[in-house]
């Protein structure tokens, strides 16, 4: 979820950028010197871009501190390193549990239903740029909390 927001909000947080050619083996990344809990935006690879955490013993997925699955190759690329504020981490697990809650309902290809007398349901709405509405999504409702981070482009 935590790219998903920083790919949203056009900013990645990044404090330091290494370009080069690297290489993954045994879910480690060499050469990479990064802080323990430090996250970093892995790009360019065919098959481990991310975000991910440093750690010493192993390095986890972006949302959840379950061991990456990172596949072995070499590659040319980048990796920045991140400064993510722990304000927006947290956000991201509250979109995280937003989602779970109301992600099915959303996906759903259904506007709105109704059974006679009994039951009645309608999707919320957002107002969109450029006039219209459409289907609110997470970036509708935690767009206050998210907008004191973006940033017009990358």
């Amino acid at each position: 979820m935590l790219q998903r927001i920083c790919e949203s909000i056009h900013n990645y947080f990044i404090q330091e950028t290494y370009i080069g050619t690297f290489t993954i083996a045994s879910g480690a990344v060499s050469p990479l010197s990064l802080l323990e809990g430090q996250r970093f935006w892995l790009t360019g690879s065919a098959l481990n871009d991310g975000i991910y955490t440093y750690h010493a013993e192993g390095i986890t997925n972006d949302d959840d501190n379950r061991q990456a699955d990172l596949l072995d190759e070499t590659f040319t690329g980048t990796i920045c390193a991140l400064a993510i504020p722990r304000e927006l981490s947290a956000l991201a697990l509250e979109v995280t549990d937003w989602l779970d809650q109301y992600g099915k309902t959303l996906a759903s290809p259904y506007q709105s239903e109704s059974v006679i007398g009994v039951y009645n349901y309608t999707k919320a709405t957002a107002s969109k740029v450029g006039g219209g509405s459409g289907i609110i999504s997470w970036q509708d409702v935690f767009a206050d909390r998210l907008k004191r981070w973006r940033k017009i482009c990358l």
